[in-house]
């Protein structure tokens, strides 16, 4: 009998790889970033973590033999979803990964747009002493997390230590441990006007796309900071560059765009109240160990004794 194929498309630790041996030890496993090393095993792959441009072509023709796609990412909305349904493929996702580091950007950006970080390191590179109109505090603030996941709830929870009210958005609305009140999707534009800060930690998905406009950002106040951690494309950038330059909101941290890389001619670049990072919020050292240990072998478990993976697995009529 043929052996059974599992490609990682990254490159693990020894200890990881040897974790994975012991749940699957008579099939073929493969790993690592080069594309030499497991292209002529991805017809043969019944398992796949990781994807990358190389392997589309060959997993989606129709007599692959993939049966479970392990993303490396939280999000799922670049993939071919459509035709992996069609063909039957388990998809899971990396959520949970990001918790920590992202949660962690979200109040990088959050305070230092409060207390004017981004301006001072600007001051500091023309050995500038200026005071730059410093004056506001985060404790105690008002801060709505629109998607309230597993980020969404870390964020929550740092919030709780700056004494801040915590306003949650899901679609069902269902309580959330560190949030003072949830509001369901179709209640997001009741929120908005109560935040200091407003922070997207939702999926792409149809619903979602370009959900903020001019509508939500008049909606909010002219004090507040809109972060955008999720995707680029759930707000209609145009309307957030007007908002930025009209002076309907305070600022912006921004680590996802409607298009990556951000264009050299977008204004987002020089205006004084964005702080721009690029698509890195989710990065980690500990990146590889979590999806691995975290995710991955338990639905390795699960797997070889017939079983769904129960951790992560995405509703394609969802999108998540």
């Amino acid at each position: 009998m043929l052996k059974k194929t599992c490609i990682v498309t990254h490159d693990l630790e020894q200890s990881q790889l040897e974790k994975i041996n012991e749940i699957i030890p008579d099939w073929e496993l493969i790993s690592g970033k080069d594309p030499e090393i497991w292209m002529d095993y991805v017809k043969e792959a019944e398992v796949i973590a990781g994807w990358k441009k190389e392997i589309g072509q060959h997993i989606l023709e129709e007599n692959t033999k993939l049966r479970w796609f392990q993303s490396w990412s939280a999000g799922v909305d670049s993939l071919p979803l459509a035709k992996m349904e069609s063909q039957g493929i388990q998809i899971t996702s990396a959520n949970g990964v990001h918790a920590n580091p992202i949660s962690e950007t979200i109040f990088a950006l959050m305070l230092a747009l409060t207390r004017k970080i981004h301006t001072y390191v600007k001051n500091q590179q023309s050995k500038k002493w200026h005071h730059s109109g410093m004056k506001l505090e985060i404790h105690n603030k008002t801060i709505g997390i629109i998607g309230v996941g597993a980020i969404g709830k870390e964020t929550a929870k740092i919030a709780k230590a700056f004494g801040m009210k915590v306003l949650g958005v899901r679609h069902s609305g269902k309580p959330e441990e560190y949030a003072d009140e949830m509001y369901t999707s179709s209640q997001l534009n009741d929120v908005l006007p109560q935040c200091d800060y407003v922070a997207i930690t939702l999926p792409l998905t149809k619903e979602t796309r370009q959900l903020f406009g001019a509508e939500q950002f008049l909606l909010m106040k002219d004090t507040a900071f809109f972060i955008n951690i999720g995707r680029g494309e759930i707000v209609v950038e145009n309307d957030l560059i007007a908002a930025l330059q009209d002076g309907q909101i305070a600022g912006a941290g921004l680590d996802v765009f409607e298009k990556e890389p951000l264009g050299e001619d977008s204004p987002l670049w020089e205006l004084e109240n964005v702080i721009v990072t690029p698509h890195t919020a989710g990065s980690t050292e500990f990146y590889n160990q979590r999806v691995i240990e975290d995710i991955f072998i338990p639905n390795l478990k699960n797997y070889v004794k017939g079983e769904r993976p129960a951790i992560n697995l995405v509703d394609y009529r969802k999108g998540y």
